[in-house]
């Protein structure tokens, strides 16, 4: 196994002044970013919806591909994702420092300038959320079950 290399997701209007507040303002992900994701984004059972205010990819609840500011996002499992690293001397996703994310890696420019090597990889991320553990809404609402409503005494 190889070293696994981190890339930090970072702003450059973040303070990191030692006294003061570390405020994080994150950019909206370019339009020609969005068009590459919607254009490689694969349709059913996949959805797309937004996290955290970005486009992100999902299957049966899982997500698998998605956008961080400028960055494209893909979730595999870790024969490939050591292989992604490797291959397209890529990095281990950060979206802030000292917080790396287990299983997504962060693309770089030249697959995401290759439309046909982004897509197959796509799929690979794809098949990989396909074959988690489906998410469901009813799981959650058990874990965090509806307080019951109070009704108005008459």
């Amino acid at each position: 196994m190889g070293q696994i290399r981190r890339f930090q997701a970072r702003s450059p209007d973040l303070d990191a002044g030692e006294d003061a507040p570390i405020v994080m303002k994150w950019q909206k992900s370019s339009q020609g970013l969005i068009d590459l994701f919607e254009s490689v984004m694969p349709g059913p059972p996949a959805a797309q919806r937004k996290m955290f205010g970005y486009p992100a990819g999902f299957v049966n609840g899982n997500m698998f591909m998605g956008l961080f500011q400028e960055s494209m996002i893909l979730r595999l499992p870790t024969g490939p994702r050591e292989e992604f690293i490797q291959v397209h001397d890529a990095n281990i996703f950060e979206p802030m420092a000292g917080r790396p994310t287990r299983e997504y890696v962060a693309v770089p420019q030249p697959v995401l300038q290759d439309k046909k090597k982004l897509a197959a990889w796509v799929a690979k991320a794809l098949d990989y959320g396909a074959s988690l553990k489906p998410k469901s809404s009813a799981a959650k609402s058990k874990k965090n079950p509806a307080k019951p409503k109070k009704t108005k005494r008459r």
